[in-house]
């Protein structure tokens, strides 16, 4: 199977849709240019690297573990499952269709010029946007059935996902 390098902070952003995901994105989306990653080491032998290549199973299996820690820790309840349910597809969907987008421009940036590349970064934040539209939608629905102490819960977990002016923490 084919690896396409995606980040860390990228997987979790696309897949969960937290607030921090627009700031995280910004650097992990821009490509380095082929000259500049012939000079920096393979990813095997630069650890920073290699969490950066996720098989399509590695990203989808990130989403799912993410996905179940935040069911428990808001303490989704079978009365609230419709709603998460909702929450967890339009979630996997915009992973899946933000890798295929991603997957698409890995195979066409080596020909892109750098008026081609700009555009298509706008065309991917377009698409981030509309998606991230989608998954504050399926949230609300499962938020406006959350009882008090989930949705502070929900609050206290979204507001410490990042502060501005901060990179996102890395989860273990």
């Amino acid at each position: 199977m084919k690896i396409f390098p995606i980040s860390r902070a990228a997987t979790f952003a696309l897949a969960l849709g937290l607030p921090f995901a627009a700031q995280a994105q910004a650097p992990a989306q821009s490509p380095e240019p082929r000259a500049a990653s012939a000079q920096t080491p393979p990813a095997a032998a630069n650890p920073a690297r290699r969490s950066q290549h996720l098989t399509q199973e590695q990203m989808m299996q990130r989403v799912e573990t993410h996905l179940a820690s935040l069911r428990t820790q808001l303490g989704i309840t079978p009365a609230q499952d419709a709603q998460w349910q909702e929450f967890a597809k339009v979630t996997r969907d915009n992973a899946v269709a933000m890798r295929q987008r991603y997957t698409q421009r890995g195979t066409l940036l080596a020909q892109m010029s750098a008026a081609d590349n700009m555009m298509d970064f706008a065309q991917i934040s377009q698409q981030n946007a509309q998606e991230r539209m989608k998954l504050a939608t399926a949230f609300r629905g499962l938020y406006d059935v959350m009882s008090t102490e989930q949705k502070q819960r929900a609050d206290q977990a979204f507001r410490t996902q990042h502060q501005p002016g901060q990179r996102p923490h890395r989860r273990p």
